[in-house]
């Protein structure tokens, strides 16, 4: 799995992007949010305000709830404002 982070998620983690083998007990975005934070005290800090970070799966946004798979893209960002 490819995951991408944008913005200041990507100076907290440390990296804009990493390569990982999904464990097999992660199949929902929450499942992988929660299985980030324990990889490093910086994924932690990025993730730790979940309402505060935005996640699209195969750059279509996504909810806590849905699947992941093994060979996704997933991107961490913060919410966006236009104007």
């Amino acid at each position: 799995m490819k995951l991408l982070y944008f913005a200041w998620l990507k100076s907290k983690t440390g990296c804009a992007e990493e390569e990982v083998a999904l464990p097999p007990e992660v199949s929902t975005v929450a499942e992988l949010t929660a299985w980030l934070k324990t990889r490093s005290a910086g994924h932690a800090e990025a993730l730790a305000d979940e309402k505060a970070v935005r996640v699209a799966v195969n750059q279509a946004y996504a909810r806590p709830g849905d699947a992941v798979a093994e060979g996704d893209e997933v991107a961490f960002f913060p919410p966006v404002t236009g104007g």
